[in-house]
C-alpha cells in the first residue's frame, strides 16, 4: 500500500522510524519534505523569526507538496504521539492534512486513538481507523 505519513515536525525521528518499519512490511511510504531534510520545528521557528514572508511562502508550498503526496497515496497514517502534555496530539497542520485526505476519499489510519479535544467531533467524522500503535494493522 502507498502511505503518506502526517504528524508534527517535533516527531521527525519517530517519523523516520515508522517509515523504515512500514517499508520493511512492504509498503511504499511518503514523508513530509522536512522529514527528508531533517528540518525540525526549531529550524522552522528560526526561519519564521528571521523572515516571516519567506516562511509563509515556503510553508505554503510545502503544504501543497504534501497534499500532492496524499493525493497519490492509498492512505495516510497520522502519527499522533503525545506532545507537550497533550495525549495523542493532532495539531493544526496534521488536522488540515487529515481533512484533505478525507476530501480525497483516502483511508485515514491513526497510530493511536483520537485525542479528546476541541475538534474531536470533526476528527471522529472523518472515520479514521485506529491501528493501536501496531503497524501490522494497516491493510
Amino acid at each position: 500500500m502507498k502511505i503518506t505519513l502526517c504528524g508534527s515536525l517535533q516527531f521527525i525521528n519517530e517519523m523516520k522510524n515508522v517509515e523504515s518499519q512500514l517499508t520493511q512490511l512492504g509498503h511504499h511510504v511518503l514523508v513530509p519534505e522536512s522529514a527528508i531534510e531533517g528540518r525540525n520545528k526549531e529550524y522552522w521557528n528560526n526561519i519564521k523569526k528571521d523572515n516571516i514572508q519567506e516562511f509563509s511562502n515556503v510553508m505554503g508550498k510545502r503544504i501543497l507538496l504534501h497534499f500532492g503526496k496524499i493525493d497519490s497515496s492509498d492512505a495516510v497514517l497520522i502519527l499522533n504521539f503525545d506532545k507537550n502534555g497533550k495525549r495523542n496530539y493532532i495539531g493544526p497542520n496534521t488536522f488540515l492534512e487529515m481533512g484533505h485526505a478525507f476530501g480525497m476519499k483516502k483511508k485515514i489510519f491513526t497510530l493511536n486513538p483520537l485525542p479528546e479535544d476541541s475538534h474531536n467531533d470533526e476528527l471522529v467524522s472523518m472515520s479514521s481507523i485506529n491501528i493501536n500503535n501496531n503497524l501490522h494493522n494497516i491493510h
